[in-house]
């Protein structure tokens, strides 16, 4: 069956929430993608920031079918060994109190949402607490990771959503304050904003907000889900601030291709929010997922690849910088590490990512106008360097 049979075969049994680049992708190696007809792609998407390893990187695949053979899920009635050992690399690795392990980001957003909450509630003795959230943010599609979410463009149709939550805006820290009263619990932003155009947190900001909430016993929410686990070249963004959450939520990476999320805790967070019944997963922590997450922090840290994210980063933010100064097109680069992004004016990003597609790269954008590069953190220069002439052909189109 050729690819245009496949994709109609899709089409009449798949709920149509996506549109779909023509391509049915069948198989990976190293940082390469193959589609079904054989035709080979140069990976700088990893599957929205997920596969940083690339695929079938060397023990990772190995230990999934080891733990296979012994047992996949029992529910979290019962403890498992995987859980364990990944909850304690997760804390070793964020410097954290206590893990939540999840299904996914925006379910780890709704348990960093339901704590902060059940902190105030059981400080103030009431509910009816408010979030304060940043304006051009995301953090999921779920109704509460919705709540705050700053775009209209995702929240409008499914109104209303979760009361109480107001929104500031990103690297402003005045506004923030402006929005602090007597019932506000937390505060909640991403410390690199990713599908609003690849915005880092400034110093400033970042270290401004963590005042502004020790201050009034409020937490502090990092959104990390994107730009965690090393792609920063830290295991988390913040670590390059020095600025440590109250709460932090994590996915994507974590697993390297299985859905795992969680939600991380200081110890005063941990101590005085959910409690036994408060908060549930049937699925979240199980032993296949969990066997996931410490696999890959033992690859991380036995193949230095926070190491290698950082010795690489120069390299590719100067090939980024010269397609800047090469076309008019490309108005600015920003980011950090490997979650870089290109501001076009003047080209539509849509048309410049299938391009891409076309002549074998696959890269992603981000909001309306900028293209949006999340490699696998294990490329090389050789894999900056064909990135680089396939966009610089295109750019010149």
């Amino acid at each position: 069956m050729g690819m245009t049979n496949q994709i109609e075969e899709a089409e009449v049994s798949i709920l149509h929430t996506y549109n779909r680049f023509p391509v049915v992708f069948d198989r990976g190696e190293g940082v390469s993608l193959y589609d079904t007809e054989g035709k080979r792609y140069l990976d700088f998407a990893a599957g929205i920031a997920v596969n940083s390893l690339g695929y079938h990187y060397p023990g990772y695949d190995e230990g999934l079918k080891a733990q296979i053979d012994k047992l996949t899920h029992i529910s979290n009635l019962y403890y498992n060994q995987p859980m364990a050992e990944a909850g304690a690399k997760l804390l070793v690795a964020s410097h954290m109190h206590k893990a939540f392990f999840t299904n996914s980001g925006a379910e780890a957003i709704e348990g960093a949402l339901k704590a902060a909450k059940k902190y105030a509630c059981s400080k103030t003795g009431h509910a009816g607490h408010e979030i304060i959230a940043m304006n051009n943010s995301f953090h999921g599609r779920t109704v509460g990771a919705l709540s705050v979410t700053g775009n209209a463009h995702y929240r409008d149709p499914f109104e209303p959503l979760m009361g109480g939550v107001r929104f500031a805006d990103f690297n402003d820290l005045e506004s923030v304050k402006a929005l602090v009263n007597e019932n506000t619990c937390a505060v909640i932003m991403e410390t690199v904003q990713g599908e609003g155009g690849i915005y880092p947190a400034t110093q400033e900001f970042l270290e401004g907000v963590r005042r502004l909430c020790d201050e009034n016993d409020i937490l502090l929410i990092l959104d990390e889900i994107q730009c965690g686990m090393g792609r920063t070249g830290h295991y988390f963004a913040w670590q390059a601030y020095g600025v440590q959450p109250d709460i932090m939520t994590c996915a994507k990476a974590l697993g390297c291709g299985v859905p795992v999320g969680a939600f991380v805790l200081n110890e005063k967070a941990a101590s005085a929010s959910l409690m036994p019944g408060d908060h549930g997963t049937t699925y979240g922590g199980n032993p296949f997922a969990c066997a996931a997450v410490s696999k890959v922090f033992e690859i991380y840290q036995r193949d230095m690849i926070l190491t290698h994210v950082q010795e690489l980063t120069p390299y590719l933010e100067n090939a980024l910088d010269g397609l800047a100064a090469k076309y008019d097109c490309v108005t600015a680069r920003r980011g950090m590490g490997f979650m870089q992004g290109l501001e076009i004016n003047g080209r539509p990003v849509s048309g410049i990512v299938s391009r891409a597609l076309e002549e074998g790269l696959v890269i992603i954008s981000a909001g309306s106008n900028v293209l949006r590069l999340v490699p696998p953190l294990v490329i090389t220069r050789a894999d900056i360097d064909e990135m680089v002439r396939i966009l610089d052909r295109i750019l010149a189109e």
